[in-house]
């Protein structure tokens, strides 16, 4: 890897719709020789995946009637809570500079040195003595790329699970208690940790390993900048946030290794009209795959099974679109 030039940029606004648009816009207009650390907070906010259905991952009502408000991002993933106790960080850079074991490690190194005995979990989620404290996603273009996360402070983890709407197959998936108790504050580990502390730790860990110079961190203040707004009313749209939720003729539903699946089909005259999959998959270019392989198929499981084995010749990803071809072919029409 060459040497990259370093940026710390936080948001000062709480709005998620603002700190999305930001973020997306930051990802389009990253110089080639930069790394962007973003640092940013939502208030009283439910983030859900790329691919997920809102009306199952969020008890949306109570969020928007208690002044909350709902944001999809574009990585896939599952839902996540963030308040003004969490802290979101993003590196934005171009697909030739990234690295995400550099990446995580600036996170790991910053909790560390305020004393959490952190590790890297399998899926790349920060844990300490057995209990999560921060998660990640990830969303590439052809030329550059994202990671993204959040890590729980002094986050209200009661009004997490008053949110969250965590069906039982999932917690027995996941190997999740009802009560959630695998979230752990920062905060919980070491009273003394505050988000501003995390936050000087994570430019400092940043600096330590992109430290050609360090300038001072560019702070974009509240006001919706002109250049923001088309990203920003995609963002808050209802489109965005909630239109992927059509009524559906059929409706599979089960879990994999790789994530959850919620698979919609709308039928026409014998052949599958529409598809919509949810899933908190990471790869949200494999479920868009899926789906226009599934479209115009002839609703049959064998024709189903066939459509999804000649994506793997041209897509790749063997493992897992023959798993899911496998269990529908066991399926009961």
């Amino acid at each position: 890897m060459r040497d990259l030039i370093p940026r710390v940029i936080y948001s000062e606004n709480y709005n998620p719709w603002f700190n999305q648009a930001l973020e997306e816009h930051l990802l389009n207009n990253v110089a080639e020789e930069e790394i962007i650390l973003y640092l940013w907070q939502n208030e009283r906010t439910v983030v859900i995946g790329r691919n997920q259905n809102a009306w199952r991952e969020c008890c949306c009502t109570c969020l928007e009637r208690d002044g909350g408000k709902l944001a999809r991002r574009i990585s896939g993933g599952g839902a996540v809570f963030h308040d003004l106790g969490n802290q979101n960080f993003s590196f934005i850079t171009s697909r030739e500079n990234y690295d995400e074991g550099i990446q995580l490690k600036i996170i790991l190194e910053a909790v560390q040195s305020l004393g959490v005995e952190a590790e890297i979990s399998r899926q790349n989620d920060l844990y300490c003595r057995g209990r999560r404290f921060s998660r990640n996603a990830y969303y590439f273009t052809s030329e550059r790329a994202l990671h993204h996360g959040s890590i729980l402070v002094s986050t209200d983890l009661k009004l997490m699970r008053n949110y969250l709407d965590v069906s039982p197959e999932r917690i027995y998936a996941l190997e999740i208690d009802s009560s959630r108790k695998q979230e752990v504050n920062l905060a919980e580990i070491n009273a003394d940790i505050t988000v501003a502390d995390l936050c000087r730790k994570l430019e400092d860990s940043f600096y330590q390993h992109f430290g050609q110079f360090r300038e001072s961190p560019k702070y974009i203040d509240p006001e919706l900048r002109e250049e923001l707004s088309d990203l920003y009313r995609r963002y808050a749209s209802w489109e965005w946030r909630f239109g992927r939720t059509p009524k559906f003729d059929m409706s599979f539903e089960t879990r994999f290794d790789w994530g959850g699946i919620e698979l919609g089909l709308e039928l026409e005259e014998g052949k599958i009209e529409s598809v919509n999959i949810f899933s908190d998959a990471m790869n949200v270019h494999l479920i868009k795959e899926l789906e226009e392989a599934l479209r115009g198929c002839t609703f049959n499981l064998t024709a189903m099974y066939n459509a999804l084995e000649e994506l793997v010749e041209f897509y790749g990803e063997e493992d897992k679109i023959m798993e899911l071809a496998e269990w529908l072919l066991e399926r009961d029409l």
